[in-house]
């Protein structure tokens, strides 16, 4: 739930400062993957695949979503087109 709730507060605050079209981009990628496997934990469809490991998964998606997320923060840090990028930079 936090990683989702991070991802949603940076698309928030690069949507509404008009930051570049690959941060927001990226943002809507990285809110919409997790909440997708917050809603497959949620209603319990993980058990209908046993044969693929769920615990695997997640930290592989945490891991890519943390890579990305880096990314598009330093690039919004580094452009500095106003306050709201910063703030979803940092």
């Amino acid at each position: 739930v936090s990683s989702q709730v991070v991802a949603i507060t940076v698309l928030l605050c690069f949507a509404v400062s008009h930051a570049p079209g690959a941060c927001t981009a990226l943002a809507v990628f990285e809110a919409a993957f997790t909440g997708l496997f917050l809603l497959l934990y949620l209603l319990r469809l993980d058990k209908g695949l046993p044969w693929l490991c769920w615990p695997l998964a997640d930290i592989f998606n945490s891991v890519i979503a943390a890579l990305f997320l880096l990314v598009v923060c330093l690039f919004a840090i580094i452009v500095q087109t106003n306050h709201g990028t910063v703030a979803g930079g940092v």
